[in-house]
């Protein structure tokens, strides 16, 4: 049984440890109007949180709703800055203390992991079987249960200000896609009756995410004995014979239901090693071959032109634009793009065949 911890509380509502979630909160948000009001007035704000917190006044705000419809239709949900200081102190205190129980292949919002490790660990197992099994989450996020996350918090969590916290923001979370199926001794009413869903955009609900599905990682690692890795709800088997794939598909389906989850139908399949895969934004081929997937390179494409047309029009400065080609250019060169990045950005600050009029490295 895992152990649990007490005595957390004071860990998180503290002013060092607001302080310092403030700033790590607001990395790369300087410029944000709520990150900056708030970090105008950080001393103050700060204290101001950490009287709340102790006197159990301290409630969420409203989450600031953007629809993305690139790649696909998300409902991305942003909370108040306050709020996401709030989630970096929570996380600092309690994210170790589930990271030891994690499984080594597991690789999304952890330190030293991340899309591209998630890759190279993929390519290794596919160049070493026959077969893979790809599986999807349908609609992960929106299905996550509060009931059954709650209680995942609690076999590792005694401390019941810092649960209390952790039901606060589980409990705060705005509402996401409507995920009704009926699972096993469920009545006509239980899909309605059960709170579900978390936002895409917090610390916490990546993090609540990775515990939600660490005990279906260990199903799989322990249980099946499977070759496995998962990035959020993105997880893959391999094996040399199909029929052992089919057999663990039907039970992790089964095991799912535990968890009120269902697989994606249209993105859950078996397909020869040999095959090209799409995974994590890149197309892998056998070999180490790697290539950006063709609606990838079309929204890059016209995501540059718009750039271009605000940055001639005066409309956009440079660090925008640099800041928005780079995030690109950073996981394009993880593939053999070297030629693909010359043709899009010829001449100009990113092209990897010339900088400033003098030959560049490839990458």
């Amino acid at each position: 049984m895992a152990k649990r911890h007490f005595d957390l509380f004071g860990a998180i509502a503290n002013f060092r440890a607001l302080h310092d979630a403030a700033l790590r909160a607001v990395r790369g948000k300087r410029s944000k109007p709520g990150a900056a009001a708030f970090m105008v007035r950080l001393e103050p704000e700060c204290l101001r949180l950490e009287a709340q917190l102790q006197a159990g006044r301290y409630s969420t705000g409203r989450y600031h709703e953007i629809v993305v419809r690139d790649p696909k239709r998300r409902l991305v949900s942003a909370a108040p800055f306050r709020d996401r200081v709030v989630h970096h102190a929570l996380f600092a205190v309690i994210g170790p203390l589930f990271e030891r129980g994690f499984i080594d292949d597991s690789f999304a919002n952890r330190k030293a992991k991340g899309t591209h490790r998630a890759i190279a660990r993929y390519e290794q197992f596919r160049d070493r079987y026959r077969h893979v099994l790809r599986c999807d989450i349908w609609r992960y996020f929106p299905a996550i249960d509060h009931l059954i996350l709650k209680a995942d918090l609690r076999r590792r969590l005694g401390c019941r200000p810092t649960l209390a916290l952790c039901d606060l923001i589980i409990d705060g979370a705005n509402p996401q896609e409507a995920v009704e199926h009926y699972y096993p001794g469920d009545d006509l009413f239980t899909p309605f009756e059960r709170v579900r869903g978390l936002p895409l955009g917090n610390l916490t609900s990546q993090f609540f995410a990775n515990i939600y599905l660490d005990p279906l990682d260990h199903f799989v690692k322990e249980v099946l004995r499977a070759p496995y890795l998962r990035y959020v709800d993105d997880f893959a088997l391999f094996a040399d014979d199909p029929a052992q794939l089919q057999e663990w598909h039907q039970r992790i389906s089964q095991w799912l239901e535990g968890r009120r989850l269902r697989l994606h139908p249209g993105k859950t399949r078996i397909a020869p090693c040999k095959e090209p895969q799409a995974f994590l934004g890149l197309e892998l081929h056998p070999g180490g071959l790697r290539r950006l997937p063709a609606v990838n390179v079309a929204r890059f494409r016209q995501r540059l032109g718009l750039l271009r047309e605000g940055w001639r029009a005066d409309k956009l400065d440079d660090l925008h634009v640099r800041q928005r080609i780079a995030a690109w250019v950073a996981h394009a060169r993880h593939a053999h793009t070297a030629g693909l990045r010359h043709a899009l950005l010829c001449g100009g600050w990113f092209d990897p065949f010339w900088t400033d009029g003098a030959p560049a490295m490839q990458g």
